[in-house]
């Protein structure tokens, strides 16, 4: 899959400059193709398209628009094979979960939008104005690695939806299934310059998309780290900003909770994705006296995830997206380890595999809030289960970080579990193993963010609000 050209204007335009990326297999560590390294020239072309664009997109009907979206995610379902294999390769997704929510949840969170725009209200009257929602103008799209399709999709089919114009630019990492939604565009015909992809570095493109005076509003997905520079970058020219950010998500299991289903379902969740979930449940807070209850059941629930080749149906748990990654991974574990947490299982690298980006499923108990591997995020298969001693304790640990991004709650009684999400300071917490609802907002309180995507929520960060008098 290898990709010289970048998708401006309707078409593929070669790049500025003549270097290539390399992207590189999880599980092999091979090519597995290419793509431009694009600069800051190419996000002034793809910036100016988008400027060209948005007179005539902003003013079509809301009908047209989903029409547009409905289009857009069933070409995208038709796709859904490779997608997925795409996906699992750059990223080490198993190909199961790939195709499920790696190349699935991008495609109902687009035909999502299309209903959402024909349910909102986009004018109401208030005493003797007429308030109106308008497209905030051309919006940056900067995306992260661990669900590339899934991010890149809640922020564009929120801005398609809106009126605006996208210029987008997908991790350098995961590209690939960006580079498919690019054929799929022109597949169906997208109107030119409506979504722009300029493939390259963080702060290469991404900061000239981020300070570019053409681009009205950024939305980034990444770290604290990145997203603090975006937003110094934004400042300049007083854009609108949506970040989503780190999480250091607690699973909260009540002394009353049904605790054999509650610690499978937490170790599994800080294990999905191979622990490369921003909303993972990385902590899990158990009452003192049955910690080693907990250990014993969730070193038996990741004993059950098979390791293996992403490809290989019967695989649960990948490798990890990179050796940068690993190293990242395997320096919190030794933190970990140096601090006083106790290992109770993995912390290496599993023999049977000489190749591919493989870390063991980990779990550190007596782990203390104030230890690195209960602050820092660590986006890896490793999970840390914290004793507490009271309920007003545990939402005291669950709350003791920089982040505020999700949560879970498990109780027997589902009052209580209410009455302790509703004390999480987070942006969204699951009671007793609730689903993923992709219509909900998702995003974060603290460092965690600004903004909301999915949704209704989702699509209000690209609206304006003006009030006409009369």
């Amino acid at each position: 899959m290898n990709f010289t050209e970048l998708y401006i204007n309707g078409r593929w335009q070669a790049p500025a400059g003549r270097n290539k990326i390399d992207v590189l297999s999880a599980s092999t560590e091979e090519v597995i193709g290419t793509v431009p390294e694009g600069t800051p020239e190419d996000v002034d072309r793809a910036v100016e398209a988008a400027r060209r664009a948005f007179d005539g997109w902003s003013q079509t009907s809301r009908e047209e628009r989903a029409s547009w979206l409905e289009k857009l995610s069933a070409a995208l379902k038709d796709r859904a094979d490779q997608l997925a294999q795409t996906i699992a390769m750059e990223v080490g997704t198993p190909i199961s979960m790939a195709t499920a929510v790696q190349a699935g949840l991008p495609i109902n969170v687009t035909a999502s939008y299309a209903q959402i725009l024909r349910d909102a209200k986009f004018e109401h009257e208030i005493g003797n104005s007429l308030v109106v929602r308008e497209p905030v103008g051309v919006a940056g799209a900067i995306t992260p690695w661990n669900y590339p399709l899934h991010q890149i999709m809640a922020k564009v089919a929120a801005a398609l939806a809106a009126g605006c114009t996208v210029v987008l630019k997908p991790s350098e990492i995961a590209p690939l299934n960006a580079m498919l939604l690019a054929e799929t565009c022109m597949a169906i015909g997208l109107p030119a310059g409506v979504l722009n992809i300029v493939t390259g570095y963080g702060p290469v493109v991404g900061e000239a998309i981020a300070r570019h005076p053409g681009v009205d509003m950024v939305s980034f997905t990444g770290s604290v780290r990145a997203g603090k520079r975006v937003s110094t970058l934004a400042a300049e020219t007083i854009k609108r900003v949506t970040l989503e950010l780190g999480g250091k998500s607690a699973c909260v299991i009540l002394d009353d909770a049904p605790f054999e289903k509650a610690v499978a379902s937490g170790a599994r969740n800080a294990m999905f994705n191979s622990g490369q979930t921003c909303s993972a449940w990385t902590r899990m807070l158990v009452p003192r006296d049955r910690q080693q209850e907990a250990i014993d059941l969730a070193a038996k629930a990741i004993g059950g995830l098979t390791l293996g080749d992403p490809l290989d149906p019967a695989t649960k748990l990948g490798p990890l997206v990179s050796q940068t990654q690993r190293e990242r991974v395997e320096g919190y574990i030794a933190k970990g380890k140096s601090e006083g947490a106790r290992l109770v299982t993995g912390g290496g690298r599993p023999a049977a595999f000489s190749r591919g980006y493989y870390v063991e499923p980990t779990i550190f108990a007596d782990v203390k809030s104030p230890m690195t591997i209960a602050q820092e995020e660590i986006f890896g298969p490793v999970l840390s289960i914290l004793p507490y001693d009271s309920e007003d304790e545990a939402v005291r640990i669950a709350n003791d970080t920089i982040y505020g991004l999700a949560g879970g709650v498990w109780s027997g009684d589902a009052e209580r579990a209410m009455r302790v999400a509703r004390r999480i300071r987070t942006g969204q917490v699951d009671v007793n193993g609730g689903k993923f609802n992709v219509l909900a907002p998702f995003g974060g309180y603290k460092q965690s963010g600004i903004g909301r995507e999915l949704g209704i929520y989702g699509l209000e960060e690209y609206l304006q609000v003006k009030s006409i008098a009369r």
